[in-house]
C-alpha cells in the first residue's frame, strides 16, 4: 500500500523547502501522485524516492557557510562549524562547510564568491 505525503511532509522527507517542491512541479521534475477534493497535493513516498530526476538533485552536495566577522571571534567559528557539520551528518547528506572571516557587507569573501558560484553552475542541491 502506497503511503501518500503532504507537501510540507514531502518536502522534509526530501530535505527540501516547499518552495523548492513546487519549483520542481513547475518545472515538471516531480508530479504531485493525488490531489484531494479540496486541490491539495499528495506525494507516493515509492515515487518520491525512485524519481530520478530528484535523484540526479540530491547527489549534488550540500553547501554550509559560516562566517565571523573578526579574529576575536575564531572560536565562535569553530562551534559554528562543527554544529554545521553535525547537523548535515545527521541527515546523511553529502556536504562541505564553507567559511569566511569578514563583515557581513564585505561581498569581496572567497568563501561567499565559491558559494555564489556553485550556486549559479546548480552545482549545489542544498
Amino acid at each position: 500500500m502506497s503511503k501518500f505525503l503532504s507537501i510540507q511532509q514531502a518536502a522534509l522527507f526530501l530535505g527540501v523547502s516547499t518552495q523548492t517542491l513546487r519549483c520542481w512541479e513547475r518545472n515538471k521534475k516531480i508530479d504531485p501522485s493525488h490531489r484531494t477534493k479540496g486541490g491539495q497535493h499528495r506525494y507516493d513516498v515509492s515515487q518520491l524516492t525512485s524519481s530520478s530526476s530528484l535523484n540526479q538533485i540530491n547527489k549534488r552536495p550540500t553547501i554550509a557557510y559560516a562566517r565571523i566577522s573578526s579574529h576575536d571571534q575564531k572560536e565562535d567559528l569553530q562551534r559554528q562549524f562543527q554544529m554545521l557539520e553535525l547537523y548535515c551528518a545527521a541527515r546523511g547528506w553529502t556536504y562541505s562547510v564553507l567559511t569566511d572571516l569578514g563583515s557581513g557587507i564585505n561581498y569581496q569573501k572567497r568563501g561567499l564568491k565559491r558559494l555564489l558560484e556553485q550556486i549559479m553552475n546548480a552545482e549545489i542541491g542544498r
